[in-house]
C-alpha cells in the first residue's frame, strides 16, 4: 500500500545527518499496531514525516478510532524504532484519526466484506452472510472446546491458564467466553479495556498474548444476561464472524456447563472443534462430565482428552490431601478411551489469580500448578496435533 500524499508534501529540509524520509519510513515499517498486529505503514497509519534538522523528527500517525486505548503504546513503539537510527535523537508524535471511509477500507483489507456473500443461505458454517473462518477445512486454527457437564469444576480457570500457557509457548491464541450467563474470562485474564470497533469489526482486547471476547464487555457490571436461545445463537455468531481473530493457532472456547443451546450451536459452527473435558476427581463430577462427552459424540466432535482439576491440596506439613477424592479423571479418560492430559493441584494462588486477573501461568510460571498447565498445553499442541491435512481445494472425483 502506498503512503498517502501528506508524506511527500511535508517538510523534507536538509538535515545535518544523512537521515531521509525513506529511512524513517523503513525504520517504522516493522512497528505494528498493538491491536491489529500489522505494520503501521502497511495499514496506512503513517501519514507524515517531518525532518526538522536538529535531530528531531516529527511523525504523524492516524489512529483507527478516537480515544484509542493503546495510543501510548503506539507512541513508545514509534519512538523506539525511529531513535534507533543514527542522527535521530527525538521523535515528536502527532496523532490524527481515520475517517469513516478509511475505517471501512481498513476493515475490508483485514476482514473482508460480509456483503460479498450476503444473501447466502444461513446454514452450517455461516453467519450473517460471512463465512465462519474456523469452519473451513483450510483454516490453520484449532478450535478447542473446554467442556464440563457441571459448573464449579474450574473450567474457566483451566481455559484462562491453558490459553496463557499456549501463548507463552509461542502460539497465537484467542479465547471465546461462550458461558454467556456466567461469563468470567475478562476478569480472570485481567483485560483492561473493551473491544475496539472499526466499522463494525470488533478488535478483541489482548492480555498476556491472549485475545478475548465475552458478553461481559457489552453488559453493565452486575447485570444478568436474560436471553432465550435465539439471542444466545446470535451472540455466538457475532463472536465468530464479527471479531477480527486474524487466524490464531488456537481458538479456545470456554463452554457453559451442560449440554444446552450454546453447546449445540457451537458444535454446528465449529465442525472441526476438539473437545477437552474438565472434571474433578470425585465420582459425582466425573459422571456428570461424561455427559458433555456423550453430547460431543452425538454431534460428531472428537473428545481428545481429559483434564483433572483440584486433584490434591498440599498442606503446610508437605502432605498431599485428596480433598475431592481420587481417580475420577483417570476413570473418565479410560471410559472415553482418551488420554488424561494432566492433573492440577488445588492451590490458593490459582484462585487468587483468577479473582485478580493475574493467571498463575503468567505471574508464577515456575509454580507447580503453572508447570502442570504448561505440560498440558504442550501435549495438546504437539502430541495431539491433528495428523490429517485438510484443504478446501482437495476433492475426490
Amino acid at each position: 500500500m502506498q503512503l498517502v500524499a501528506p508524506i511527500a508534501t511535508m517538510s523534507t529540509m536538509s538535515s545535518p545527518t544523512a537521515v531521509t524520509t525513506d529511512d524513517i519510513v523503513e525504520a517504522l515499517r516493522p512497528v505494528e499496531d498493538p491491536e491489529l498486529h500489522r505494520s503501521i505503514v502497511d495499514l496506512n497509519m503513517l501519514r507524515g514525516v517531518d525532518l526538522r534538522g536538529d535531530g528531531t523528527v516529527g511523525v504523524q500517525i492516524a489512529l483507527t478510532v478516537p480515544g484509542c486505548p493503546l495510543k501510548g503504546e503506539i507512541t513508545r513503539r514509534v519512538s523506539e524504532a525511529a531513535t534507533a537510527l543514527d542522527g535521530v535523537d527525538r521523535i515528536d508524535v502527532d496523532f490524527t484519526v481515520m475517517t469513516d471511509e478509511e475505517r471501512e477500507a481498513l476493515r475490508r483489507q483485514l476482514h473482508g466484506d460480509a456483503g460479498a456473500t450476503a444473501g447466502a443461505t444461513q446454514a452450517h458454517g455461516h453467519a450473517e452472510g460471512r463465512e465462519i473462518p474456523f469452519a473451513k477445512n483450510s483454516s490453520k486454527t484449532r478450535p478447542l472446546l473446554i467442556s464440563s457437564g457441571k459448573g464449579g469444576v474450574g473450567k474457566s480457570s483451566v481455559t484462562t491458564n491453558l490459553a496463557v500457557a499456549l501463548a507463552a509457548q509461542g502460539h497465537s491464541v484467542g479465547v471465546v467466553d461462550a458461558d454467556i450467563y456466567g461469563y468470567s474470562i475478562p476478569r480472570m485474564l485481567g483485560t483492561d479495556h473493551d473491544p475496539t470497533v472499526i466499522d463494525e469489526m470488533l478488535i478483541p482486547p489482548e492480555r498476556y498474548g491472549v485475545r478475548c471476547i465475552s458478553i461481559g464487555y457489552f453488559v453493565p457490571q452486575g447485570q444478568a444476561v436474560i436471553w432465550r436461545g435465539p439471542m444466545l445463537h446470535k451472540a455466538l455468531e457475532q463472536f465468530l464472524t464479527d471479531v477480527f481473530w486474524d487466524e490464531p493457532d488456537f481458538l479456545i472456547i470456554d463452554m457453559p456447563p451442560g449440554t444446552g443451546d450454546i453447546a449445540l450451536s457451537l458444535s454446528q459452527y465449529l465442525p472441526r472443534g476438539e473437545v477437552y473435558v474438565v472434571t474433578t476427581p470425585q465420582p459425582a463430577a466425573q459422571e456428570v462430565a461424561a455427559l458433555s462427552a456423550a453430547m460431543a459424540e452425538k454431534v460428531n466432535l472428537p473428545v481428545r482428552g481429559v483434564i483433572e482439576n483440584m486433584s490434591w491440596f498440599t498442606g503446610d506439613d508437605g502432605v498431599r490431601y485428596e480433598i475431592f477424592g481420587s481417580g475420577g479423571g483417570e476413570k473418565l479418560a479410560n471410559d472415553l478411551d482418551v488420554p488424561l492430559l494432566g492433573s492440577l493441584p488445588l492451590v490458593p494462588a490459582l484462585r487468587e489469580g483468577g479473582d485478580e486477573g493475574r493467571p498463575i501461568t503468567a505471574v508464577e510460571p515456575g509454580s507447580e500448578a503453572a508447570q502442570a498447565f504448561f505440560a498440558i498445553a504442550e501435549r495438546i499442541a504437539v502430541d495431539l496435533k491433528p495428523k490429517k491435512v485438510y484443504s478446501d481445494k482437495l476433492a475426490v472425483s
